[in-house]
């Protein structure tokens, strides 16, 4: 069903008090539980809808919407990104309608052809992961949704043409691939190493490739180079065991640091870790073993409390024997990889020391004037500016980088807090976010990205509406208070999906 518009009351829109939780519900409770979550999830729906409309009005077919000017952008080469990173939840949504065009849309696409540089991650992350996904949604739990076969198999297919087009990245003399590569010439950027996190998250989209195609090709491609990574070299490379550095040689596959941290270029590194434990726990197991060294590492090494707030807890970075006591949004999915991690391994540490990082995560929404976290922030006594001491003092962080380019990564660990424990204060700081975003982001066609959350009204606004706000943020919100069905996270051993790190849902290999 399309959903044009949907007229919401007023306190559908409303703030939650972070206090309220819902211990014991009487049955009248419970039903008019049942109505709010109701409502909110069709206030989700509308949000995603708007968003969709100004998308297709005024973009398709190239990658972003600019909400403010009505212009378009292309950072993703091209492709269509928004509209393909939109599939799999207009697919959990049921929205026929939006599955369809975007389904039309990826059959035309040519992804031999780009006028500009690929990178082998995004590209893995929103594009390939983003269609599997929909092919595993559409011949799965949402087979119903769409009824012409061909337009579902164009999906699978699509997703074997790019993977073809960009598995020259591999041809290294280790296998460790280039990142950022030109698609005509088969040239790269010359770079001498890659990230962690670059390198280390294509394993998931790539083997579930060829589990679907029977071709092992692209399994072996993406584990060759992430076997460097589970056995790291030298041994400098990795100062608390299952914690390891940030670069490796493109040409021999050998660490070239040992800079540990779970923020932004090795961040989903360690969430793919676990995730493709989850995926098949017999053929990674060696994955989910070393994401336990890395989680019990972290716990011990890295866990940080701000002085002033020593009731909340970061990951700080660490390098040469020094702790770095910064963070960034990117970071606070670890919450969540705790939270999977603690409940498929049936680690009550793990789960509690997940719940302390969404706490920690959550202050940074609940204190600024916004109610939405900055991108960057830190917590070292000694670098607090000179205009954010109060903030320090109440809060236990200041903030470095005050932007939000509509990143979903508290939202996606409050979500993880919200299934593993079903204690509804998490649905109720999720649904918080998404009123702030809905309030200070909206525009008149998108949503848009503000320059300070710490500031009245956000400050200004970015001009830019990135893809991941149909792929992940608008996503979470809307699990979080939609029916149960097997895409959702479950507690325990029970998942049939596991989602990759753009909240794209793949079927696990044994479901």
């Amino acid at each position: 069903m399309h959903f044009s518009s949907l007229s919401l009351p007023l306190t559908a829109l409303s703030l939650v008090t972070p206090s309220l939780a819902f211990p014991q519900l009487k049955l009248d409770q419970r039903v008019a539980q049942s109505n709010s979550s109701e409502s909110r999830a069709n206030a989700v729906k509308e949000a995603f809808v708007h968003a969709w409309d100004g998308y297709m009005q005024y973009a398709y077919p190239h990658d972003e919407l600019h909400p403010i000017s009505n212009g378009v952008g292309d950072s993703r080469n091209g492709w269509g990104a928004s509209a393909v990173d939109a599939l799999s939840t207009a697919v959990i949504m049921r929205n026929a309608t939006i599955v369809n065009q975007i389904l039309d849309h990826i059959a035309t696409i040519d992804y031999s052809k780009t006028d500009d540089q690929v990178s082998l991650f995004e590209t893995t992350i929103r594009y390939l992961g983003g269609m599997l996904s929909g092919y595993d949604l559409l011949k799965g739990p949402a087979s119903d949704l769409v009824q012409d076969s061909d337009k579902v198999q164009a999906l699978l297919d699509q997703s074997q043409n790019l993977a073809d087009v960009l598995k020259f990245a591999f041809d290294t003399p280790s296998g460790v691939p280039y990142n950022n590569i030109n698609i005509t010439s088969h040239g790269n950027d010359g770079a001498a190493t890659n990230g962690l996190a670059v390198t280390g998250t294509l394993v998931l989209e790539w083997t579930r490739l060829s589990d679907l195609t029977g071709d092992t090709e692209y399994a072996e491609l993406s584990q060759r180079a992430e076997n460097y990574l589970l056995n790291p070299s030298p041994k400098s490379a990795e100062p608390f065991d299952g914690l390891v550095g940030s670069h490796i040689n493109i040409t021999d596959g050998q660490f070239t640091d040992g800079l540990v941290s779970w923020n932004g270029g090795d961040d989903s590194f360690y969430e793919y870790l676990i995730k493709m434990y989850v995926y098949d726990p017999k053929r990674f197991s060696t994955y989910g073993d070393r994401w336990v060294k890395a989680a019990e590492s972290s716990i011990k090494h890295l866990a940080s409390h701000p002085s002033t707030r020593p009731d909340l807890t970061f990951l700080a970075s660490y390098n040469e024997g020094q702790l770095g006591l910064s963070s960034q949004h990117l970071t606070c999915f670890d919450g969540g990889s705790f939270l999977l991690g603690g409940t498929v391994l049936d680690r009550d540490d793990f789960i509690q020391f997940g719940l302390d990082l969404v706490k920690g995560c959550h202050e940074t929404y609940n204190q600024t004037l916004t109610g939405i976290g900055p991108e960057s922030f830190g917590w070292d006594p000694k670098n607090v500016p000179s205009d954010q001491k109060e903030l320090f003092e109440r809060a236990g962080f200041y903030v470095s980088s005050g932007a939000y380019i509509l990143r979903p990564e508290v939202i996606e660990s409050f979500y993880y807090a919200w299934r593993i424990t079903g204690q509804e204060i998490y649905r109720e700081w999720v649904w918080n976010a998404f009123v702030a975003i809905n309030k200070y982001c909206r525009t008149s066609s998108g949503f848009a990205g503000l320059t300070n959350v710490n500031a009245a009204n956000g400050g200004s606004r970015y001009d830019n509406q990135e893809s991941f706000l149909f792929a992940e943020v608008l996503k979470y919100v809307y699990l979080t208070f939609a029916p149960e069905n097997e895409w959702q996270v479950q507690r325990g051993k029970g998942n049939k999906f596991v989602y990759n790190t753009e909240a794209h849902p793949v079927r696990v290999a044994a479901a």
